[in-house]
């Protein structure tokens, strides 16, 4: 009789968390659309609203604003820290602010609690691509595009086209002819679907200026095309540190030193541990940097 009550008790206390499931699809979704201000106001008028507070930690995210974010997924657990989306809220928050050893611990939980969980694959790609593991960077992006649109919101699903491409091209890049060839082909077009889901997402048009960028001349690469592309992604995101970055690099490349200074001056305000950023600073370039004059 012990036995069976303790095997309930067990079983109860490993579901808990998932007795409070969030419909996240929908709160994410719902979160992109939504103003600090509207998000704030709900919170007001339901405070024991767990959906409210992690629909606003999510606008916090998209405002850059990730102490303030982490604040609000660490409220949800301090009501119930079995929220796997809150604890996936925190592991992000962590991720941005580069700690990636207690954020890669956090997300692996996440998804061995729930696997459907996509947000939790793309948080774990970015760290996979930062730490240059991009097979598992592909794989990751991969489940989720498998999975359809239905099973992730509009935003995570953009992104992993965004992160498969980036991967792809990285592992092209550090490949031999034969994988420059595979995987470099999938680049571009994988970006062009990203860009066809969401055509004003930040992160979508920095990844189609970095491939205009980056790319030789007879793949498609074209200085003007990534110029526009990398400014209209700081348009969309003033505060995407990486865009600044890049668009420094061209700059750097055309031999416009003051927008260079400029640019990358302004990464460094927004993001001083940028990987990006310190990637090209120390000169090991292991993310792709290019130097010397434009020609052509």
């Amino acid at each position: 009789m012990l036995k069976v009550l303790a095997l309930t008790l067990i079983i109860f206390f490993s579901l808990q968390g998932r007795l409070f499931a969030l419909d996240w699809i929908m709160l994410h979704e719902k979160a992109d659309s939504q103003s600090l201000e509207s998000a704030l106001k709900a919170c007001q008028l339901e405070p024991s609203s767990v959906e409210n507070l992690y629909v606003l930690g999510l606008v916090y995210f998209n405002l850059h604003r990730d102490n303030e974010a982490k604040a609000s997924f660490s409220e949800i657990l301090s009501r119930n820290p079995g929220i796997i989306e809150a604890q996936w809220g925190i592991a992000e928050a962590l991720r941005r602010q580069h700690k990636l050893g207690e954020a890669d611990v956090i997300l692996n939980k996440v998804i061995m609690d729930n696997p459907e969980f996509s947000p939790a694959y793309i948080s774990l790609a970015y760290i996979k691509y930062i730490l240059m593991d991009f097979n598992a960077s592909v794989r990751l992006s991969l489940e989720i595009i498998k999975r359809g649109r239905e099973k992730s919101d509009l935003s995570n699903f953009t992104r992993a086209y965004s992160m498969y491409a980036g991967a792809k091209g990285m592992i092209a890049h550090y490949g031999g002819p034969l994988s420059k060839a595979v995987n470099g082909l999938a680049v571009k077009p994988n970006l062009e679907k990203a860009f066809k889901l969401q055509p004003d997402s930040a992160a979508v048009l920095f990844g189609l200026g970095s491939y205009y960028f980056l790319a030789p001349v007879i793949a498609g690469g074209d200085k003007n095309k990534a110029e526009d592309y990398l400014r209209r992604a700081i348009e969309a995101d003033p505060l995407f540190a990486d865009a600044y970055v890049r668009l420094a690099q061209l700059y750097k490349v055309r031999g416009d030193n003051e927008r260079y200074e400029f640019y990358i001056n302004k990464a460094f305000s927004l993001d001083p541990n940028n990987i990006l950023l310190l990637d090209h600073k120390s000169g090991r370039c292991k993310f792709i940097c290019i130097g010397g004059e434009e020609k052509g």
